[in-house]
Protein backbone atom coordinates (compact mmCIF):
# COMPACT_ATOMS: atom_id res chain seq x y z
CA UNK A 1 0.00 0.00 0.00
CA UNK A 2 1.84 3.61 -1.02
CA UNK A 3 1.47 6.69 0.57
CA UNK A 4 -1.68 7.79 -1.25
CA UNK A 5 -3.90 4.85 -0.61
CA UNK A 6 -2.72 4.93 2.99
CA UNK A 7 -3.86 8.49 3.77
CA UNK A 8 -7.01 7.88 1.93
CA UNK A 9 -8.28 5.33 4.64
CA UNK A 10 -8.82 7.97 7.79
CA UNK A 11 -10.25 10.19 5.12
CA UNK A 12 -12.78 7.92 3.51
CA UNK A 13 -14.13 6.68 7.02
CA UNK A 14 -14.67 10.52 7.99
CA UNK A 15 -17.13 10.85 4.84
CA UNK A 16 -18.44 7.12 5.29
CA UNK A 17 -19.46 8.06 8.67
CA UNK A 18 -20.42 11.59 7.65
CA UNK A 19 -22.78 10.39 4.64
CA UNK A 20 -24.57 7.57 7.45
CA UNK A 21 -25.44 10.26 9.59
CA UNK A 22 -27.01 12.53 6.74
CA UNK A 23 -29.16 9.61 5.66
CA UNK A 24 -30.13 8.89 8.81
CA UNK A 25 -31.73 12.51 9.19
CA UNK A 26 -33.15 12.73 5.77
CA UNK A 27 -36.14 14.04 6.08
CA UNK A 28 -34.94 17.00 8.49
CA UNK A 29 -32.34 17.88 5.99
CA UNK A 30 -34.88 18.09 2.97
CA UNK A 31 -37.43 20.64 5.09
CA UNK A 32 -34.10 22.45 6.01
CA UNK A 33 -33.21 22.67 2.57
CA UNK A 34 -36.63 23.68 1.23
CA UNK A 35 -36.82 26.76 3.48
CA UNK A 36 -32.91 27.25 3.13
CA UNK A 37 -33.72 27.42 -0.79
CA UNK A 38 -36.52 29.70 -0.64
CA UNK A 39 -34.70 32.28 1.59
CA UNK A 40 -31.57 32.16 -0.91
CA UNK A 41 -34.24 32.40 -4.21
CA UNK A 42 -36.75 35.64 -2.69
CA UNK A 43 -34.69 38.38 -3.87
CA UNK A 44 -34.26 36.37 -7.27
CA UNK A 45 -36.24 37.95 -10.65
CA UNK A 46 -38.10 34.31 -10.26
CA UNK A 47 -38.65 34.33 -6.66
CA UNK A 48 -40.25 37.66 -6.78
CA UNK A 49 -42.02 36.94 -9.48
CA UNK A 50 -43.59 33.59 -7.22
CA UNK A 51 -43.48 35.41 -3.69
CA UNK A 52 -40.99 33.41 -2.00
CA UNK A 53 -41.43 36.06 0.56
CA UNK A 54 -44.75 34.97 1.42
CA UNK A 55 -43.76 31.24 1.21
CA UNK A 56 -43.01 29.18 4.36
CA UNK A 57 -44.47 25.26 3.86
CA UNK A 58 -44.04 23.01 1.19
CA UNK A 59 -47.75 23.40 0.51
CA UNK A 60 -47.80 27.35 -0.15
CA UNK A 61 -45.02 26.51 -2.44
CA UNK A 62 -45.82 23.98 -4.28
CA UNK A 63 -49.18 26.01 -5.26
CA UNK A 64 -47.00 29.20 -5.69
CA UNK A 65 -44.53 27.27 -8.00
CA UNK A 66 -45.38 25.12 -10.98
CA UNK A 67 -43.60 21.56 -11.92
CA UNK A 68 -41.93 23.29 -15.07
CA UNK A 69 -39.38 21.58 -17.84
CA UNK A 70 -36.74 22.48 -19.69
CA UNK A 71 -38.77 24.82 -22.45
CA UNK A 72 -41.27 26.46 -20.10
CA UNK A 73 -37.91 27.58 -17.74
CA UNK A 74 -36.16 28.75 -21.21
CA UNK A 75 -37.23 32.65 -21.03
CA UNK A 76 -35.21 32.51 -17.27
CA UNK A 77 -32.35 30.90 -19.43
CA UNK A 78 -32.26 33.32 -22.05
CA UNK A 79 -32.08 36.19 -19.70
CA UNK A 80 -29.13 34.37 -18.09
CA UNK A 81 -27.33 34.07 -21.38
CA UNK A 82 -28.12 37.79 -21.99
CA UNK A 83 -25.98 38.36 -19.06
CA UNK A 84 -28.50 39.34 -16.46
CA UNK A 85 -28.14 38.80 -13.11
CA UNK A 86 -29.81 37.50 -10.13
CA UNK A 87 -32.52 35.26 -11.88
CA UNK A 88 -33.14 32.26 -11.01
CA UNK A 89 -30.60 32.33 -8.10
CA UNK A 90 -28.44 35.01 -7.16
CA UNK A 91 -25.36 36.58 -9.01
CA UNK A 92 -24.64 34.49 -12.32
CA UNK A 93 -23.80 30.89 -12.94
CA UNK A 94 -20.15 30.15 -12.72
CA UNK A 95 -20.97 27.86 -15.77
CA UNK A 96 -23.74 26.53 -18.14
CA UNK A 97 -23.98 22.88 -18.78
CA UNK A 98 -24.96 22.45 -22.18
CA UNK A 99 -26.99 18.98 -22.86
CA UNK A 100 -28.86 17.67 -25.42
CA UNK A 101 -32.41 17.08 -25.09
CA UNK A 102 -35.05 14.68 -26.88
CA UNK A 103 -37.57 17.50 -27.60
CA UNK A 104 -35.91 20.66 -26.60
CA UNK A 105 -32.21 20.32 -28.92
CA UNK A 106 -29.94 22.02 -26.92
CA UNK A 107 -30.25 22.98 -23.31
CA UNK A 108 -27.98 24.75 -21.05
CA UNK A 109 -28.30 24.51 -17.26
CA UNK A 110 -27.07 26.79 -15.09
CA UNK A 111 -24.34 25.58 -12.58
CA UNK A 112 -23.94 27.98 -9.36
CA UNK A 113 -20.55 28.84 -7.20
CA UNK A 114 -23.31 27.11 -4.47
CA UNK A 115 -24.19 24.29 -6.14
CA UNK A 116 -20.61 22.50 -8.53
CA UNK A 117 -19.75 21.34 -4.97
CA UNK A 118 -22.87 18.77 -5.40
CA UNK A 119 -21.04 17.90 -8.56
CA UNK A 120 -17.50 17.13 -7.31
CA UNK A 121 -18.37 16.47 -4.02
CA UNK A 122 -21.15 13.30 -4.50
CA UNK A 123 -18.73 11.73 -7.28
CA UNK A 124 -15.55 12.36 -4.46
CA UNK A 125 -18.32 10.77 -1.93
CA UNK A 126 -18.94 7.80 -3.51
CA UNK A 127 -15.57 6.68 -4.12
CA UNK A 128 -14.55 7.31 -0.18
CA UNK A 129 -17.99 5.60 0.94
CA UNK A 130 -16.62 2.32 -1.62
CA UNK A 131 -13.42 2.86 0.17
CA UNK A 132 -14.38 2.77 3.40
CA UNK A 133 -16.66 -0.50 3.43
CA UNK A 134 -14.53 -2.42 1.45
CA UNK A 135 -10.90 -1.23 2.51
CA UNK A 136 -10.10 -1.44 -0.85
CA UNK A 137 -7.94 1.38 -1.75
CA UNK A 138 -5.43 -0.11 -4.38
CA UNK A 139 -7.48 2.03 -7.26
CA UNK A 140 -6.04 5.04 -5.18
CA UNK A 141 -2.76 3.74 -6.27
CA UNK A 142 -2.95 2.95 -10.37
CA UNK A 143 -4.18 4.91 -13.46
CA UNK A 144 -7.91 6.26 -13.62
CA UNK A 145 -9.66 7.18 -16.33
CA UNK A 146 -12.78 9.03 -16.83
CA UNK A 147 -14.37 8.71 -20.92
CA UNK A 148 -15.79 12.30 -20.55
CA UNK A 149 -16.99 14.77 -23.08
CA UNK A 150 -13.91 17.60 -24.41
CA UNK A 151 -12.84 19.98 -21.22
CA UNK A 152 -12.93 22.77 -23.70
CA UNK A 153 -15.40 25.48 -22.99
CA UNK A 154 -16.95 28.29 -25.27
CA UNK A 155 -18.44 31.32 -23.33
CA UNK A 156 -22.22 32.73 -23.27
CA UNK A 157 -22.67 35.82 -21.94
CA UNK A 158 -18.58 35.43 -20.52
CA UNK A 159 -20.05 32.46 -18.96
CA UNK A 160 -17.86 29.07 -19.57
CA UNK A 161 -20.24 26.69 -21.47
CA UNK A 162 -19.66 22.89 -21.82
CA UNK A 163 -20.80 19.35 -21.44
CA UNK A 164 -21.26 18.48 -17.82
CA UNK A 165 -18.23 15.96 -17.82
CA UNK A 166 -15.82 18.55 -19.71
CA UNK A 167 -16.69 20.51 -16.98
CA UNK A 168 -16.58 18.28 -13.82
CA UNK A 169 -12.80 17.34 -15.90
CA UNK A 170 -11.61 21.00 -14.40
CA UNK A 171 -12.15 19.73 -11.05
CA UNK A 172 -10.67 17.19 -10.52
CA UNK A 173 -8.75 17.46 -7.48
CA UNK A 174 -4.78 17.78 -7.83
CA UNK A 175 -3.73 14.79 -5.58
CA UNK A 176 -5.71 12.52 -8.37
CA UNK A 177 -4.20 14.60 -11.42
CA UNK A 178 -1.21 12.42 -11.93
CA UNK A 179 -3.07 9.39 -12.01
CA UNK A 180 -6.33 10.58 -14.26
CA UNK A 181 -5.91 9.54 -17.79
CA UNK A 182 -6.34 9.95 -20.92
CA UNK A 183 -4.58 13.94 -21.46
CA UNK A 184 -5.66 17.01 -21.73
CA UNK A 185 -4.80 16.77 -25.70
CA UNK A 186 -6.90 13.85 -26.14
CA UNK A 187 -9.65 14.58 -23.94
CA UNK A 188 -10.29 17.46 -26.16
CA UNK A 189 -10.68 15.50 -29.51
CA UNK A 190 -14.42 16.26 -30.58
CA UNK A 191 -14.86 12.88 -32.85
CA UNK A 192 -15.82 10.35 -30.68
CA UNK A 193 -13.94 7.39 -32.91
CA UNK A 194 -10.44 9.65 -33.46
CA UNK A 195 -10.40 10.28 -29.47
CA UNK A 196 -11.46 6.61 -28.20
CA UNK A 197 -8.31 5.52 -30.46
CA UNK A 198 -6.10 8.12 -28.68
CA UNK A 199 -7.39 6.92 -25.31
CA UNK A 200 -6.54 3.20 -26.23
CA UNK A 201 -3.03 4.20 -27.58
CA UNK A 202 -2.58 6.26 -23.68
CA UNK A 203 -4.06 3.51 -21.66
CA UNK A 204 -3.31 0.14 -23.18
CA UNK A 205 0.40 -0.03 -21.78
CA UNK A 206 -0.45 1.95 -18.38
CA UNK A 207 -1.18 0.17 -14.91
CA UNK A 208 -5.23 0.64 -15.36
CA UNK A 209 -7.38 0.69 -11.56
CA UNK A 210 -10.20 2.53 -12.38
CA UNK A 211 -12.35 3.12 -15.50
CA UNK A 212 -15.39 5.31 -15.27
CA UNK A 213 -17.82 5.87 -18.06
CA UNK A 214 -21.56 5.04 -19.28
CA UNK A 215 -21.54 1.39 -20.10
CA UNK A 216 -22.43 1.44 -23.87
CA UNK A 217 -19.17 3.87 -24.12
CA UNK A 218 -16.74 1.54 -22.04
CA UNK A 219 -17.49 -1.55 -23.54
CA UNK A 220 -16.83 0.67 -26.71
CA UNK A 221 -13.41 1.25 -25.36
CA UNK A 222 -12.84 -2.09 -24.18
CA UNK A 223 -13.53 -3.71 -27.57
CA UNK A 224 -11.11 -1.11 -28.91
CA UNK A 225 -8.46 -2.71 -26.13
CA UNK A 226 -9.07 -6.52 -27.27
CA UNK A 227 -8.98 -6.17 -30.74
CA UNK A 228 -5.84 -4.42 -30.39
CA UNK A 229 -4.14 -6.02 -27.98
CA UNK A 230 -5.50 -9.72 -28.06
CA UNK A 231 -6.07 -10.06 -24.39
CA UNK A 232 -9.32 -9.30 -21.90
CA UNK A 233 -8.82 -6.82 -19.99
CA UNK A 234 -8.60 -7.95 -17.06
CA UNK A 235 -5.48 -9.49 -18.55
CA UNK A 236 -4.35 -6.60 -20.01
CA UNK A 237 -4.51 -4.38 -16.78
CA UNK A 238 -4.11 -6.72 -13.96
CA UNK A 239 -4.55 -4.61 -11.00
CA UNK A 240 -8.09 -3.15 -12.62
CA UNK A 241 -10.52 -3.49 -9.91
CA UNK A 242 -12.86 -0.91 -9.89
CA UNK A 243 -15.65 0.39 -12.81
CA UNK A 244 -17.48 3.62 -11.71
CA UNK A 245 -20.68 3.75 -14.17
CA UNK A 246 -24.07 5.70 -14.60
CA UNK A 247 -26.09 6.88 -17.15
CA UNK A 248 -28.39 4.17 -18.23
CA UNK A 249 -29.70 0.99 -16.18
CA UNK A 250 -26.09 -1.05 -15.93
CA UNK A 251 -27.94 -4.67 -16.30
CA UNK A 252 -28.31 -5.19 -19.87
CA UNK A 253 -24.73 -4.28 -20.38
CA UNK A 254 -22.99 -5.63 -17.09
CA UNK A 255 -22.79 -9.54 -18.40
CA UNK A 256 -20.91 -8.22 -21.82
CA UNK A 257 -18.67 -6.24 -19.77
CA UNK A 258 -17.61 -8.37 -17.42
CA UNK A 259 -16.90 -11.36 -20.39
CA UNK A 260 -14.76 -8.47 -21.56
CA UNK A 261 -12.62 -7.76 -18.66
CA UNK A 262 -12.90 -11.80 -18.12
CA UNK A 263 -13.64 -11.74 -14.25
CA UNK A 264 -16.05 -9.99 -11.98
CA UNK A 265 -15.14 -6.66 -10.25
CA UNK A 266 -16.72 -4.11 -8.27
CA UNK A 267 -19.10 -1.95 -9.56
CA UNK A 268 -20.19 1.76 -8.23
CA UNK A 269 -23.33 3.48 -9.41
CA UNK A 270 -23.98 6.95 -9.70
CA UNK A 271 -27.14 9.09 -10.98
CA UNK A 272 -25.80 12.35 -11.79
CA UNK A 273 -26.78 15.09 -14.51
CA UNK A 274 -26.53 18.39 -15.41
CA UNK A 275 -29.32 19.41 -13.34
CA UNK A 276 -27.32 17.50 -10.25
CA UNK A 277 -25.99 14.60 -8.72
CA UNK A 278 -28.82 12.99 -7.22
CA UNK A 279 -27.47 9.66 -5.94
CA UNK A 280 -25.19 7.58 -5.71
CA UNK A 281 -24.20 3.39 -4.75
CA UNK A 282 -22.63 3.94 -1.28
CA UNK A 283 -23.01 0.54 -0.65
CA UNK A 284 -22.31 -3.08 -2.09
CA UNK A 285 -23.80 -5.08 0.23
CA UNK A 286 -27.21 -3.09 -0.74
CA UNK A 287 -29.73 -2.33 -3.39
CA UNK A 288 -29.80 0.97 -4.69
CA UNK A 289 -28.79 4.38 -4.76
CA UNK A 290 -28.68 6.74 -1.61
CA UNK A 291 -30.42 9.83 -2.34
CA UNK A 292 -28.33 12.72 -2.22
CA UNK A 293 -30.94 14.66 0.66
CA UNK A 294 -28.33 17.03 2.15
CA UNK A 295 -26.18 18.72 -1.29
CA UNK A 296 -28.28 21.93 -2.25
CA UNK A 297 -31.03 19.95 -3.38
CA UNK A 298 -34.78 19.76 -2.56
CA UNK A 299 -36.98 16.70 -3.63
CA UNK A 300 -40.15 16.66 -4.96
CA UNK A 301 -41.94 13.34 -6.12
CA UNK A 302 -44.81 12.86 -8.41
CA UNK A 303 -46.70 9.47 -9.09
CA UNK A 304 -45.96 8.57 -12.79
CA UNK A 305 -49.16 8.54 -14.15
CA UNK A 306 -49.91 12.05 -12.46
CA UNK A 307 -46.90 13.60 -13.97
CA UNK A 308 -49.34 15.20 -17.65
CA UNK A 309 -51.93 16.07 -14.88
CA UNK A 310 -52.60 19.73 -14.61
CA UNK A 311 -52.25 19.33 -10.94
CA UNK A 312 -50.71 16.45 -9.99
CA UNK A 313 -50.01 15.31 -6.64
CA UNK A 314 -46.50 16.36 -5.33
CA UNK A 315 -44.94 14.17 -2.28
CA UNK A 316 -42.45 15.33 -0.04
CA UNK A 317 -39.28 12.51 0.92
CA UNK A 318 -41.17 11.68 4.07
CA UNK A 319 -44.79 10.85 1.95
CA UNK A 320 -42.64 8.24 -0.14
CA UNK A 321 -43.50 4.58 -0.57
CA UNK A 322 -41.70 1.53 -1.53
CA UNK A 323 -42.25 0.27 -5.03
CA UNK A 324 -44.18 3.00 -6.60
CA UNK A 325 -42.86 5.06 -9.94
CA UNK A 326 -42.28 8.32 -9.13
CA UNK A 327 -41.19 11.38 -11.66
CA UNK A 328 -38.58 13.40 -9.86
CA UNK A 329 -39.10 17.19 -9.20
CA UNK A 330 -35.56 18.87 -8.46
CA UNK A 331 -35.14 22.01 -6.89
CA UNK A 332 -31.81 23.41 -6.08
CA UNK A 333 -29.08 26.20 -5.60
CA UNK A 334 -28.38 25.91 -9.22
CA UNK A 335 -31.65 27.77 -9.34
CA UNK A 336 -33.96 25.00 -10.79
CA UNK A 337 -37.49 25.48 -9.38
CA UNK A 338 -39.98 22.73 -9.20
CA UNK A 339 -38.24 21.19 -12.75
CA UNK A 340 -39.12 17.82 -13.63
CA UNK A 341 -35.86 16.10 -14.86
CA UNK A 342 -38.04 13.52 -17.16
CA UNK A 343 -35.96 11.17 -14.93
CA UNK A 344 -38.48 8.27 -12.87
CA UNK A 345 -37.52 6.32 -9.59
CA UNK A 346 -38.70 3.74 -7.76
CA UNK A 347 -37.45 3.61 -3.55
CA UNK A 348 -36.16 -0.04 -2.51
CA UNK A 349 -35.65 1.94 1.02
CA UNK A 350 -36.70 4.02 3.00
CA UNK A 351 -34.18 3.54 6.07
CA UNK A 352 -31.83 4.83 4.57
CA UNK A 353 -33.82 6.26 1.19
CA UNK A 354 -32.45 4.10 -1.15
CA UNK A 355 -33.43 3.95 -5.23
CA UNK A 356 -33.30 2.87 -8.56
CA UNK A 357 -33.76 4.85 -11.77
CA UNK A 358 -36.99 3.07 -13.66
CA UNK A 359 -36.62 5.10 -16.74
CA UNK A 360 -37.69 8.23 -18.44
CA UNK A 361 -40.96 9.89 -18.27
CA UNK A 362 -40.83 10.31 -22.09
CA UNK A 363 -39.51 7.17 -23.21
CA UNK A 364 -42.73 4.40 -22.89
CA UNK A 365 -44.55 2.90 -25.61
CA UNK A 366 -48.53 3.30 -24.76
CA UNK A 367 -49.80 3.53 -28.31
CA UNK A 368 -52.45 0.92 -27.19
CA UNK A 369 -52.95 2.20 -24.16
CA UNK A 370 -50.49 -0.38 -21.84
CA UNK A 371 -47.98 2.42 -20.61
CA UNK A 372 -44.57 -0.16 -20.97
CA UNK A 373 -42.06 1.62 -19.20
CA UNK A 374 -38.41 1.10 -19.45
CA UNK A 375 -38.19 -0.68 -15.76
CA UNK A 376 -40.53 -3.62 -17.26
CA UNK A 377 -38.63 -4.22 -20.93
CA UNK A 378 -35.57 -4.02 -19.16
CA UNK A 379 -36.63 -6.48 -16.47
CA UNK A 380 -38.36 -8.66 -19.20
CA UNK A 381 -35.30 -9.11 -21.13
CA UNK A 382 -32.53 -9.94 -18.36
CA UNK A 383 -35.45 -12.86 -17.79
CA UNK A 384 -35.00 -14.39 -21.47
CA UNK A 385 -31.34 -13.56 -22.27
CA UNK A 386 -30.90 -15.94 -19.29
CA UNK A 387 -33.24 -18.16 -19.83
CA UNK A 388 -32.29 -18.50 -22.99
CA UNK A 389 -28.40 -18.33 -22.87
CA UNK A 390 -28.51 -15.24 -24.94
CA UNK A 391 -26.73 -11.98 -24.85
CA UNK A 392 -27.72 -8.06 -25.79
CA UNK A 393 -25.62 -5.64 -27.01
CA UNK A 394 -27.94 -3.16 -27.11
CA UNK A 395 -32.25 -2.43 -28.01
CA UNK A 396 -34.85 -0.17 -28.56
CA UNK A 397 -38.54 -0.98 -28.92
CA UNK A 398 -41.46 0.90 -30.43
CA UNK A 399 -44.89 -0.08 -31.74
CA UNK A 400 -46.04 -0.99 -35.00
CA UNK A 401 -49.67 -0.20 -36.13
CA UNK A 402 -50.79 -2.26 -38.41
CA UNK A 403 -52.88 0.07 -41.19
CA UNK A 404 -54.18 -2.65 -43.30
CA UNK A 405 -55.09 -6.13 -42.12
CA UNK A 406 -53.24 -8.05 -39.74
CA UNK A 407 -53.21 -7.11 -36.00
CA UNK A 408 -50.54 -4.30 -34.31
CA UNK A 409 -47.27 -5.21 -32.43
CA UNK A 410 -44.34 -4.25 -30.20
CA UNK A 411 -41.16 -4.41 -32.71
CA UNK A 412 -38.03 -5.55 -30.69
CA UNK A 413 -34.83 -3.56 -32.61
CA UNK A 414 -31.75 -6.13 -30.88
CA UNK A 415 -28.28 -6.14 -31.60
CA UNK A 416 -27.49 -9.93 -29.98
CA UNK A 417 -23.60 -10.35 -29.08
CA UNK A 418 -25.15 -14.07 -28.55
CA UNK A 419 -28.31 -14.77 -30.57
CA UNK A 420 -30.11 -17.57 -28.56
CA UNK A 421 -30.93 -21.22 -30.69
CA UNK A 422 -33.77 -19.91 -30.96
CA UNK A 423 -35.24 -17.18 -31.98
CA UNK A 424 -38.72 -17.17 -31.67
CA UNK A 425 -39.30 -19.44 -28.52
CA UNK A 426 -37.32 -16.21 -27.27
CA UNK A 427 -39.53 -14.09 -28.97
CA UNK A 428 -42.39 -15.93 -27.01
CA UNK A 429 -40.72 -15.54 -23.62
CA UNK A 430 -39.67 -12.32 -23.62
CA UNK A 431 -43.52 -11.32 -24.26
CA UNK A 432 -44.67 -13.41 -21.81
CA UNK A 433 -41.93 -12.07 -19.47
CA UNK A 434 -43.18 -8.50 -21.00
CA UNK A 435 -46.74 -9.59 -20.06
CA UNK A 436 -46.28 -10.64 -16.30
CA UNK A 437 -44.79 -7.24 -16.03
CA UNK A 438 -47.64 -5.06 -17.34
CA UNK A 439 -51.05 -5.81 -16.89
CA UNK A 440 -52.63 -3.67 -19.46
CA UNK A 441 -49.89 -4.97 -21.81
CA UNK A 442 -50.91 -8.61 -21.04
CA UNK A 443 -55.13 -7.62 -21.14
CA UNK A 444 -54.25 -6.36 -25.08
CA UNK A 445 -52.51 -9.50 -25.92
CA UNK A 446 -55.41 -11.54 -24.21
CA UNK A 447 -57.84 -9.47 -25.99
CA UNK A 448 -56.66 -10.23 -29.52
CA UNK A 449 -56.09 -6.72 -30.05
CA UNK A 450 -51.69 -7.37 -30.02
CA UNK A 451 -49.96 -10.08 -31.78
CA UNK A 452 -47.06 -11.33 -29.64
CA UNK A 453 -43.47 -9.06 -29.96
CA UNK A 454 -41.84 -9.28 -33.40
CA UNK A 455 -37.58 -8.90 -33.33
CA UNK A 456 -36.03 -7.71 -36.07
CA UNK A 457 -32.43 -8.37 -36.41
CA UNK A 458 -29.87 -5.17 -36.15
CA UNK A 459 -26.29 -5.88 -37.45
CA UNK A 460 -22.98 -5.90 -35.64
CA UNK A 461 -22.37 -2.23 -34.16
CA UNK A 462 -25.46 -0.97 -35.85
CA UNK A 463 -26.67 0.97 -33.21
CA UNK A 464 -23.24 2.29 -33.07
CA UNK A 465 -23.19 3.28 -36.90
CA UNK A 466 -26.85 4.64 -36.18
CA UNK A 467 -25.70 6.96 -33.13
CA UNK A 468 -22.67 8.28 -35.35
CA UNK A 469 -25.44 8.88 -38.29
CA UNK A 470 -27.34 11.53 -36.15
CA UNK A 471 -24.04 12.75 -34.41
CA UNK A 472 -24.43 11.20 -31.00
CA UNK A 473 -21.75 9.33 -30.41
CA UNK A 474 -19.66 8.68 -27.61
CA UNK A 475 -19.76 11.17 -24.31
CA UNK A 476 -23.00 11.14 -22.30
CA UNK A 477 -25.23 10.12 -25.42
CA UNK A 478 -27.58 6.87 -25.16
CA UNK A 479 -29.59 4.52 -27.28
CA UNK A 480 -33.33 5.47 -25.98
CA UNK A 481 -34.70 2.06 -24.67
CA UNK A 482 -38.50 2.81 -25.93
CA UNK A 483 -40.08 5.32 -27.78
CA UNK A 484 -43.96 5.76 -28.45
CA UNK A 485 -43.38 6.52 -32.12
CA UNK A 486 -41.34 5.33 -34.96
CA UNK A 487 -38.59 7.87 -35.72
CA UNK A 488 -35.66 5.62 -34.00
CA UNK A 489 -37.11 2.39 -35.31
CA UNK A 490 -37.27 3.91 -39.02
CA UNK A 491 -33.74 5.48 -38.80
CA UNK A 492 -32.46 1.98 -37.58
CA UNK A 493 -33.97 0.51 -41.33
CA UNK A 494 -30.46 0.72 -43.14
CA UNK A 495 -28.87 -1.32 -39.64
CA UNK A 496 -30.95 -4.32 -40.27
CA UNK A 497 -29.05 -7.65 -40.23
CA UNK A 498 -29.29 -8.93 -44.02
Amino acid sequence: MNLKSLLALPFAKHIHNKTQKEAASAVANQEQMLKHLILAGKNTVFGKEHHYKDISTHEEFAQAVPIRDYEQMKPYIHQIKEGKENILWKGKPIYLSKTSGTTSGVKYIPITKDSIGNHIDTARNALLCYLAETGNSRFVSGKMIFLSGSPELERIADIPTGRLSGIVNHHVPKYLRTNQLPSYETNCIQDWETKLDKIVEETIAQDMTLISGIPPWVQMYFDRLESRSGKKIGTLFPNFNLLVQGGVNFEPYKTKLFESIGRKIDTIELFPASEGFFAFQDSQKAEGLLLNTNSGIYFEFVPAHQIFDEKPTRLTLKEVKLGENYALIVNSNAGLWSYNIGDTVKFVSLRPYRLVVTGRIKHFISAFGEHVIGEEVEQALLKATSEHQASVVEFTVAPFVQQGEGKSYHEWQIEFEQVPADLEAFARSLDNYLRAKNVYYDDLIRGNILQQLHITLIEKNGFINYMKSIGKLGGQNKVPRLSNDRNVAEALRPFYLR
